[in-house]
């Protein structure tokens, strides 16, 4: 019997320690940012909050949530859009879990799963896109994915915070026809700025064309101005000034008679007498006895020269 006592008592000591190991196995710490989710023989029970918990051992057992944002890269991607061009994309998304017992319930891996439908999601978004919408609305896109995503996910107790589209990339022809298609635009709109720039120019010299006409003082200012730029130039160069009067005195020059020379008056138109009345006796010519009228000097058949 004596014997018998070291044996009960080291098999009570060891019960002890496996007692209180089991006790201390029991005794779970969860951080700020986890929950824990605990099942009592199989079965949900309770959404343990962050601290000190005691989870009954074999009995009970418990899956810890992270409840923070997580980051899940969507790989790139091969795109057709809507009218028939391949397109390389690339997206993240950014979630979090909401209801810890259904997203450790209700889907297996809810990483792996938001992942999956995201990429789906932008598949069949940008499919039904055509290529200025893709390039020109990433905003919008990923609103339609998150829209999408979100209507699925929160069956699984996760809430999608935002999704990003970091890059789309274009093959390589048509990169060089957007390239000429931007070339063109920059060249009419500087064509289209540059006719605007003459046409209000154009109004401008013609207002001060008026100006200058109405005062002479100032067409001559604006003249001597022009000669003062045009010697700031050190290049060589011959100036011949006029006075702008020059076609003025040009003018009463020529108008003016020379010195000696006697004005030719202007003939005056006389009125054209009556005729007189025809001397009936003619004289005949020496040579060729035609008949000659009075006072002719020379005969007109043959032109002999008709004396006294």
């Amino acid at each position: 019997m004596a014997d018998a006592w070291p044996c009960v008592l080291g098999l009570s000591g060891a019960l002890g320690v496996l007692l209180l190991l089991l006790v201390l196995s029991g005794i779970k710490m969860l951080y700020q940012y986890e929950r824990g989710v605990v099942f009592t023989l199989g079965k949900y029970s309770s959404t343990r909050n962050p601290g000190l918990t005691i989870v009954i051992p074999v009995v009970q057992s418990m899956r810890r949530v992270d409840m923070r944002i997580k980051t899940a890269d969507i790989p790139r991607q091969e795109v057709i859009t809507k009218d028939n061009i391949p397109l390389l994309t690339n997206a993240v998304v950014y979630f979090k879990v909401l209801h810890p017992a259904d997203a450790i319930i209700k889907i297996e891996d809810y990483v792996f799963a938001v992942r999956q439908f995201t990429q789906a999601a932008l598949r069949d978004v940008i499919g039904n896109a055509e290529l200025d919408f893709v390039l020109t609305e990433r905003e919008q896109i990923a609103e339609s994915i998150k829209t999408i995503v979100d209507s699925e996910t929160s069956g699984w107790g996760v809430d999608l915070e935002a999704i990003k589209i970091q890059e789309i990339e274009l093959p390589a022809e048509m990169k060089r026809a957007m390239a000429k298609q931007a070339e063109a635009e920059r060249e009419r709109r500087a064509v289209i700025i540059a006719s605007e720039g003459e046409l209000s120019a154009s109004t401008n010299l013609m207002h001060a064309a008026d100006n200058l006409s109405r005062h002479p003082g100032a067409l001559h200012l604006r003249t001597l101005q022009t000669i003062r730029d045009i010697a700031a130039d050190p290049s060589e160069k011959i100036v011949m000034v006029l006075p702008s009067s020059v076609e003025s005195v040009a003018q009463s020059l020529l108008a003016t008679p020379r010195i000696g020379a006697t004005p030719s008056p202007k003939p005056e138109l006389a009125p054209e007498p009556a005729p007189e009345p025809q001397p009936s006796t003619a004289s005949e010519c020496p040579e060729c006895g035609a008949a000659v009228r009075p006072g002719a000097g020379f005969c007109p058949k043959c032109g002999t020269a008709m004396t006294g």
